[in-house]
């Protein structure tokens, strides 16, 4: 019996489905291997594959089994599609040598297909680097190898749980432009850094030919965007990263791929099964995007090296697997409620996509054993952040997906002074893995959403966030966002995560530049300057922020899976409960102040008042006090705090004793 019955005997029904996951699991390992030991000298396609310099010239090799000829063309011979033949090898592989200066790094090139005498132009498979021509839209491949690069971050190490800064480096610069990996690695890491973040997770790494898919139909997966810079560039930032002490996580989208043939991997051979599956089965019905084969070893070997590389060649410290439902399930759990376990077990489950992301994270680990995972994953899979050799899957943590549909619904549908204590309460610990707390993403900010503050403000954004002007639709808004923030990080997960600039209440939605909105950057940026105004409220929202995080970071609150839960009264919406010592004390209703109000507590020392909503640096009205606070009550037993609580804030505080 595997560890992950043990820990939840609820999974004992489904035991025969278990065991045949991990036999499968180990069939296919062993096909792979062989006699060997090791999936980190398997995934290595990207050292055979693609352009590699040699002392005397360049060779190119592809995989192409359904081709008849391949021929490489580019700058080198007048882009002339057959002068230059590659080589049949055994298995569907093709090689060419060009000889001395031939090609240089930098050179342009395309690979020109031949199938049935069709002939068809693409980037070829394994390329490094990809440019697009911004006016023509035209894409290309530049011959490129790994460059030297002297990396100084052999001795970082981070061992923190973490507090995710969602980022897209395109997006992260104030003007009407695409920014760069050095900008963001000047310009952002620092307030990454002095904000408390641990763990950046980069979006739109991995080459897309359409800007607007904020990178989640990839087309070439070893190449770095090239519209942020060269790969010397990214090695840039993730090594400043690590010396500031942040890690960074790369966001991988291996669930699906983009349909194009010239600019993505589909047709390359001119078969619809080199990569993905045959015929409709090989089609996403929502996203209109291929989907990759996982049973087929040459697709696997593709993918597990995939990972490989960007763990060595850039230092990424893990990954946020994209698209992890979508994997899971035949129907990519679409319309699913996931309401019972059966829905895990039946045959709407892809067992092949299981067996990847569990040989995905050991192969993970063998590269860097301090690597980690996260799984996008709403439905809930049971196993998920379990080790594989216990039947899991083996992600270190899963998103918390319903945690922004959550507010996102109270919100928009209900007036705060409705909200179930309850049910919110319910929805913040119930989890069965490790899981990362959130209540906004990049997701909210799109276009067709609204970020969290957007959404309860609204348009009163544009003309009352000065400090000196106070109305009732953003005080409300300022108090309600920071108190979900809080109660979102404090309760619902063992880490945290925030997109960029929702920190400080960034006004508005992103929408890429594209025909519809005459290609404009207006909003896709982020506008530093208003968190930097003294004037604005947006500054009073990060302080907040950054003592959040600062202070959850400072008393470990992660350390204690489970907040345990001292008070909750849904007519008078308070709500109490303490995590590893911390007290953490909030107050929903919209129009009452409660005075001496009592909170139960686990000790009976003295509580220092760490901060609070209300206090004046966070635009509150500086109403609570932060003198300790007794637990001593008279004539009652027990350890009790008697609290001011002003409608609509929070506290936090900590025992003297501990």
């Amino acid at each position: 019996m595997y560890k992950i019955i043990e820990k939840d005997p609820y999974l004992a029904h489904y035991e025969d489905d278990i065991n045949m996951r991990m036999e499968r699991y180990k069939e296919k390992k062993k096909q792979l291997l062989g006699r060997g030991k090791y999936l980190k000298n398997f995934a290595n396609a990207h050292k055979y594959y693609g352009f590699h310099r040699e002392k005397d010239g360049w060779v190119y090799r592809e995989w192409a089994p359904g081709a008849d000829k391949l021929y490489l063309t580019g700058d080198f011979n007048d882009w002339n599609w057959t002068d230059t033949p590659l080589k049949k090898l055994d298995n569907g592989n093709w090689e060419v040598f060009l000889p001395g200066d031939t090609l240089q790094m930098g050179s342009r090139v395309m690979t020109i297909v031949n199938n049935g005498g069709n002939l068809t132009q693409h980037i070829p498979v394994y390329a490094m680097r990809v440019t697009q021509d911004w006016d023509t839209q035209s894409w290309c491949c530049e011959v490129w190898d790994s460059e030297d690069y002297e990396w100084t971050d052999a001795k970082f190490e981070s061992n923190e749980p973490p507090v995710i800064y969602e980022a897209h480096v395109g997006m992260s610069c104030e003007d009407y432009r695409i920014a760069t990996y050095r900008e963001f690695a000047d310009n952002v890491l620092p307030h990454v850094q002095e904000a408390g973040y641990n763990t950046v997770q980069l979006m739109a790494v991995m080459e897309h030919p359409y800007y607007g898919s904020f990178g989640y139909q990839v087309s070439s997966f070893f190449a770095a965007s090239s519209r942020q810079g060269y790969p010397n560039d990214l090695k840039y930032l993730v090594n400043k990263a690590h010396s500031m002490g942040i890690r960074v996580l790369l966001d991988v989208v291996h669930s699906h791929a983009v349909g194009n043939t010239l600019e993505g991997i589909n047709l390359f051979d001119g078969t619809d099964y080199q990569y993905f599956h045959q015929g409709p089965k090989g089609d996403h019905s929502a996203w209109g995007t291929k989907l990759f084969n996982y049973d087929k070893p040459e697709v696997l070997h593709f993918l597990l090296s995939n990972l490989k590389f960007w763990l060595e060649e850039y230092h990424f410290d893990g990954f946020r697997f994209d698209g992890v439902t979508s994997m899971l399930y035949h129907d990519h759990g679409l319309g699913s409620a996931f309401t019972n376990m059966d829905m895990y077990f039946s045959m709407n489950t892809d067992v092949e996509a299981i067996t990847y992301l569990q040989l995905a994270n050991e192969l993970i680990r063998e590269v860097n054993p301090k690597a980690m995972t996260i799984a996008e994953d709403m439905s809930g899979m049971p196993g998920m952040c379990e080790p594989v050799a216990d039947g899991g899957i083996g992600f270190d943590y899963r998103l918390g997906m319903g945690l922004p549909d959550l507010w996102i619904k109270l919100v928009k549908d209900w007036k705060d002074e409705d909200w179930n204590l309850g049910m919110i309460w319910h929805e913040l610990v119930s989890r069965q893995a490790r899981t990362i707390a959130y209540c906004e993403s990049h997701d909210q900010a799109l276009v067709g959403d609204q970020t969290l503050m957007f959404r309860l403000a609204g348009a009163n954004m544009y003309d009352q966030m000065e400090k000196s002007c106070h109305t009732f639709e953003i005080d409300r808004a300022i108090a309600l966002h920071k108190m979900i923030r809080l109660l979102t990080l404090a309760a619902g997960g063992d880490g945290y995560l925030a997109f960029m600039g929702n920190e400080f209440g960034h006004p508005e939605w992103i929408d890429f530049p594209r025909e519809g909105n005459n290609n404009s950057f207006k909003y896709c940026r982020r506008q530093w300057s208003l968190m930097n105004n003294p004037a604005l409220k947006y500054q009073d929202l990060y302080n907040f922020d950054y003592d959040m995080i600062h202070t959850a970071l400072a008393y470990h609150i992660f350390d204690w899976q489970f907040p345990e839960l001292k008070w909750i009264h849904e007519d008078d919406k308070v709500l109490a409960f303490e995590r590893n010592g911390l007290v953490f004390v909030f107050n929903f209703s919209p129009n009452r102040d409660y005075s001496d109000y009592t909170i139960p507590v686990s000790h009976g020392a003295d509580h220092h008042v760490l901060f609070t909503s209300d206090d004046a640096r966070y635009n509150g009205y500086d109403r609570i006090s932060h003198e300790d606070k007794s637990a001593f009550v008279p004539g009652m037993e027990g350890n009790y705090l008697k609290l001011f609580l002003p409608s609509r804030t929070c506290m936090v505080l900590y025992p003297a004793d501990i």
